[in-house]
């Protein structure tokens, strides 16, 4: 289907083909004409699949022109990432229109913000914290607000915005149309469509969960980190690997990883995490956006916000232990139509996720044999003590009276070897 059919305006119809799009997308094809009857929404989408769009075009058409100084509607994400990709997007779409917005982020002083919303706005896209931080000064007037959106409401959830979703919606006019958008929807996310959405159409385009059919996927089983290093570098010694993200646990492991692979001369690498700081985070993700950047390594703090098409690799360092992230890291790769390769590299004590992720996306993920010429390193006591303890925990879960390794108490030969290995590695930090 055409963006025509649609009944989209010659304006938006304009700037859809401006920005290169030639068939509305799926989630595109069934949400925009009810959204534009008026109609609450939930939206149940994977990534990539053009959501973003779904929800800007029938709100810009909706409001056609600019009214007054206040805000006629909202749009809700979970991190400043995203909130400056939706803002981008609106800018595209709305470039026919005098239709005006403002972002709404942490990490930057709030004045250049307050400033654009007193000069007068249509659209406000924004965190939780930050709306209701410059609210609080009395700055934002939200009874004109008429279409809220929250997007990424799975992950808004996992980030314990779910106060602050109460507080705002305490705050904007009862009379509003309501559009949920998410990738899952577990039992939290439904309850904030059983809170905040009156008579809702839902719109699932795929089943729950489900990896975008664009997206190769393969795993590795590898023995421990310093493999998984080595593992690294032999894949990316190859020249299709053009654009490459590579998701890891925590900020400490992301610049380890940094730093040794420019060590490595594996081309340009930034890192993204929280310790960044907003600046360095946005020239890292355009950088990466403009192909001056081979390698992002990060958390997963961009697992949902950074919208790149030529994402040729992601790479799992880490698998996630949340399920649902598996679903969003990846899709970074295989985006609007094109096609990517997901690779994840598994220890023995992150075979149990691989399973139950498995069992997530309704799907197979095939193993790979560890290339010839990749060194196996020999697995640290340090390293296998915390692959044990994972291991018991995990069957722990699975049985709770099962009694670990870790159970017992430990002998002091054990204590004084753990002892031993940790100042080690301390050494080797210092």
């Amino acid at each position: 289907m055409n963006f025509e059919e649609l009944k989209l305006t010659r304006q938006f119809l304009d700037a859809v083909s401006d920005a290169g799009y030639t068939q509305a997308t799926e989630i595109q094809q069934k949400a925009i004409p009810r959204i534009l009857a008026g109609q609450d929404l939930i939206g149940i989408a994977q990534t990539g699949t053009g959501k973003t769009a779904a929800y800007v075009l029938p709100i810009l058409q909706t409001l056609k022109y600019p009214q007054g100084n206040e805000p006629r509607a909202l749009i809700l994400v979970p991190t400043k990432e995203l909130v400056v990709q939706v803002a981008e997007q609106v800018e595209k779409l709305a470039k026919y229109t005098e239709l005006r917005h403002v972002a709404l982020y942490g990490g930057v002083g709030p004045k250049t913000q307050i400033e654009c919303i007193e000069k007068g706005v249509d659209i406000i896209v924004a965190t939780p914290g930050r709306f209701l931080e410059i609210y609080a000064k009395r700055v934002i007037v939200p009874k004109k607000i008429k279409q809220v959106v929250l997007d990424e409401c799975d992950r808004m959830m996992d980030m314990g915005f779910w106060p602050q979703l109460r507080e705002i919606q305490e705050k904007i006019p009862q009379k509003k149309q309501q559009l949920l958008f998410s990738a899952t929807f577990p039992e939290k996310v439904e309850r904030i469509a059983d809170n905040f959405l009156l008579f809702p159409s839902r719109v699932e385009v795929t089943p729950q969960a489900t990896t975008a059919s664009t997206v190769e996927q393969t795993v590795y089983h590898v023995p421990n980190a310093p493999t998984k290093l080595n593992l690294l570098i032999h894949l990316l010694k190859d020249e299709s690997w053009t654009r490459v993200m590579v998701f890891v646990k925590t900020k400490e492991q992301a610049t380890e990883i940094g730093k040794y692979l420019e060590r490595m001369r594996v081309g340009e690498v930034r890192l993204l995490h929280s310790n960044k700081a907003q600046n360095a985070r946005m020239n890292a993700v355009n950088d990466f956006k403009d192909g001056a950047v081979r390698v992002l390594v990060s958390t997963d703090v961009t697992a949902r916000g950074i919208d790149v098409f030529e994402v040729s690799h992601v790479v799992n360092f880490n698998v996630p232990s949340t399920y649902e992230d598996y679903v969003h890291r990846i899709g970074r790769t295989g985006r609007a139509f094109k096609t990517g390769c997901a690779v994840s590299f598994a220890d023995v004590s992150e075979e149990y996720h691989i399973t139950k992720i498995q069992k997530l996306i309704r799907q197979t993920i095939p193993v790979l044999d560890i290339p010839e010429g990749v060194v196996i390193e020999k697995t640290s006591f340090l390293e296998k003590q915390d692959q044990n303890k994972e291991i018991d925990r995990q069957k722990r879960l699975e049985n709770p009276d099962f009694k670990g390794a870790f159970h017992e108490k430990k002998s002091p030969q054990a204590k004084a070897k753990l002892k031993q290995a940790r100042d080690k590695k301390q050494r080797r930090k210092n």
